[in-house]
């Protein structure tokens, strides 16, 4: 396959593996996809997934690779913190949710963090639409969640202090009903005691 026609044949995806790749051609020599990167004309992320190299970078693109580099996963933790601007400063790495073993793929894009939960906790996030593409994003009350079940020494006031949550934000996204009821699902003593503090925590705090 000339690059022309390879690039014509997956200018629809962001990411692309080798997979996609032969599903498209069978016979594809995948040693074109060295030459390619040689010459520039694609970059590789991570073993077996690549871009083209002119593809612009935002973060919803960087989303879309985080979620499917690794799956099953979704975005968590602070950078789903940061994206609802419950946090003020910016995220070092993308950090997601999987059921998989814990991951670190530090790549010439960013790094790609995933932290392991329980399958059964693989819940509460929900799909932003970007350009016709579906997005994995935890809900406000499942990143918080999310990062308590993971953070077990965050128990105090001062503790919540560090994390520096905007109240306003916090008000504005997170829906206090909802995040008791995934409370419920967690099924940890210690963890409901923890979130229901810091809940007391944000209604009375002043910053």
């Amino acid at each position: 396959m000339r690059y022309n026609d390879f690039r014509e044949a997956l200018k629809i995806f962001t990411i692309f593996s080798v997979d996609d790749i032969r599903r498209i051609d069978n016979r594809f020599n995948v040693r074109r996809l060295v030459e390619w990167q040689d010459k520039g004309y694609i970059k590789k992320i991570i073993r077996g997934h690549y871009i083209f190299a002119n593809l612009e970078l935002n973060e919803n693109v960087l989303f879309e690779i985080a979620n499917r580099i690794y799956s099953p996963s979704y975005i968590s933790f602070e950078m789903a913190l940061s994206f609802y601007h419950m946090i003020p400063e910016s995220v070092y790495g993308l950090t997601s949710a999987t059921s998989r073993k814990t991951k670190v793929f530090k790549t010439k894009i960013g790094d790609f963090i995933y932290r392991t939960i329980q399958p059964r906790l693989l819940f509460g996030y929900k799909l932003i639409d970007y350009i016709g593409r579906r997005l994995k994003v935890a809900e406000p009350e499942k990143a918080l969640l999310d990062y308590f079940y993971l953070n077990t020494s965050i128990k105090s006031e001062d503790d919540f202090a560090e994390m520096r949550i905007d109240r306003d934000q916090y008000l504005t996204y997170v829906d206090e009903s909802r995040l008791l009821a995934y409370i419920n699902e967690f099924r940890q003593k210690r963890l409901s005691k923890r979130v229901k503090s810091f809940m007391e925590y944000m209604k009375n705090v002043k910053y």
